[in-house]
């Protein structure tokens, strides 16, 4: 069962422990751009389920306009890098108050909207055992300064010093293949290791089981038992740390078109 939880100044989680004894690696698993909804607090359980402690922040709790309808995806919230680094901090430090949580394991987990913190994360943090980005994070915003988000991927990635699992589908109509590659070349540009899968035809929100327009199971399933060994190698140093590792799965058309993706309900 989640427990729904305060960190921070009153910001409110959603935390899943696991049936253990032992101190337990955590992941802190930020939200899509919907805030925390069902699929937030499922993958919650399923960290949990699978031997992690699952902490899901609201990243939104600035927001003051109509939950609802961000809920629903009639409305949208923006999260700014500075705010985003506070609240990971303050997440952070809470399990590490935690009797069983190893605060030498944490890592930091993104989904759509939010891929782009576990890199803005270990970008401004040299402690994190790992980060995940999940279909986001590598969007043609995130290469470019903003106001609110003033590094570009570029950058943060150059500063980075942990493995990154990315997860993305060819289907994607706001991530190219293109970007994907480009993310994959930085990487080896910075020398950072890495393990990225890109799912035949999977669209964005591929993971998602509450869209079944966007729900792919078989990628899904894959998806979230790589997800579980990749944590399980970072998390049991099976991740060799004096070395580069560079993983890359890749199943795309030879004819592959991305202005021909669209956004699925």
């Amino acid at each position: 069962m989640l427990a729904e939880v305060t960190f921070g100044k009153g910001k409110k989680a959603y935390l899943g422990k696991p049936d253990s004894t032992e101190k337990r690696p955590a992941v802190v698993q930020l939200h899509e751009r919907y805030g925390i909804v069902k699929h937030t607090t499922d993958l919650t359980q399923k960290l949990a389920d699978g031997g992690y402690v699952g902490f899901a922040p609201d990243l939104f709790f600035r927001f003051t306009g109509n939950r609802k309808a961000l809920a629903e995806g009639d409305a949208a919230a923006e999260i700014r890098d500075d705010e985003a680094l506070i609240d990971i901090d303050e997440a952070i430090a809470y399990l590490r108050t935690l009797d069983f949580v190893d605060p030498d394991r944490i890592a930091v987990m993104g989904v759509c909207q939010t891929g782009r913190q576990p890199i803005l994360a270990a970008a401004h943090r040299n402690d994190l055992m790992a980060i995940l980005v999940l279909y986001g994070g590598i969007y043609q915003r995130d290469w470019v300064a903003h106001e609110e988000r003033p590094e570009t991927i570029s950058d943060m990635i150059e500063r980075m010093n942990c493995p990154v699992l990315g997860l993305f589908g060819e289907g994607d109509h706001i991530i190219s293949c293109d970007d994907v590659l480009r993310f994959r070349n930085h990487l080896e540009q910075n020398k950072k290791s890495y393990h990225i899968r890109l799912y035949k035809e999977a669209p964005h929100g591929w993971l998602n089981d509450t869209m079944p327009g966007r729900y792919r199971p078989e990628a899904a399933r894959d998806a979230w038992q790589l997800l579980l060994s990749f944590l399980g190698k970072v998390s049991d140093n099976g991740w060799d740390r004096d070395r580069v590792l560079w993983t890359f799965d890749s199943d795309m058309s030879p004819d592959y078109d991305f202005t021909k993706k669209k956004r699925l309900a």
